[in-house]
């Protein structure tokens, strides 16, 4: 099969190449990474259109785009690598839960790749405030999670969103809970600032004291289990 692994940090990231050595232990191949060559976190769905896109061949199975993360999967699926057969997209260094996955650019990548008829999964790491993430785990858990979900069916319109809890080294691997997406808010915490141009407001919301609904990926994944959510381009 033809991966292709793409995110929203960009390709020198190293969430993508921990995807890579996830793909790796799942024993399927190495994956073609084709990601943007600067980082879109936060970009959504926006698409490049009347400027060219730039394309930089780093090695033979790694290609950076001048584009986003759904411009990355629009060239290759369509260009590069026509006979793609899934889409990767993540490690992201940060979750995607709940609200997050209307404003991802790593969960984008993956719905436009299901846009076209090719199956995918968002994969990130929630990050614990002040903590690195262990990028070797991060591919453990990862690898896990694509063990499991690569062997289901694929219903057309529908990729798997994925959010590895942040554990402590010594910690059990977590367990895989299929839940619900969060319908609850971000927090909208500002502090005011004065300058000289006048009152402006900083975002200072904590990501980890978000409210959550029972049992749904937000609180699966801040309960250390690994949280993996359906998701469907198109009501039924």
């Amino acid at each position: 099969m033809t991966f292709i692994l793409t995110n929203d940090d960009g390709i020198d990231a190293p969430g993508i190449y921990a995807l890579r050595e996830a793909l790796k232990q799942c024993d399927i191949g190495d994956g073609v990474i084709v990601a943007p060559r600067d980082h879109h976190s936060g970009c959504s769905h926006r698409l490049t259109r009347g400027y060219p896109l730039a394309i930089e061949y780093r090695e033979e199975k790694a290609i950076a785009i001048s584009g986003t993360p759904a411009d990355c999967t629009r060239v290759a699926v369509s260009y590069l690598y026509p006979n793609t057969q899934f889409v990767l997209s993540g490690i992201n260094a940060g979750g995607n839960l709940g609200a997050d996955v209307y404003v991802s650019g790593t969960v984008a990548a993956v719905r436009e790749a299901v846009l076209h008829r090719v199956p995918g999964i968002a994969i990130s790491h929630y990050i614990k405030r002040g903590q690195p993430i262990d990028w070797a785990i991060a591919a453990r858990l990862a690898a896990k999670v694509l063990h499991t979900l690569l062997d289901k069916p694929h219903t057309p319109g529908t990729f798997w969103n994925v959010n590895l809890p942040h554990l402590n080294p010594d910690a059990p691997d977590p367990a895989i809970e299929f839940c619900q997406l969060c319908t609850q808010p971000l927090p909208l915490d500002y502090e005011i600032e004065q300058g000289t141009d006048g009152e402006s407001l900083r975002f200072v919301g904590d990501y980890s004291q978000r409210p959550r609904d029972a049992r749904s990926d937000t609180d699966v994944c801040f309960s250390g289990n690994i949280a993996v959510t359906e998701l469907s381009l198109w009501a039924t």
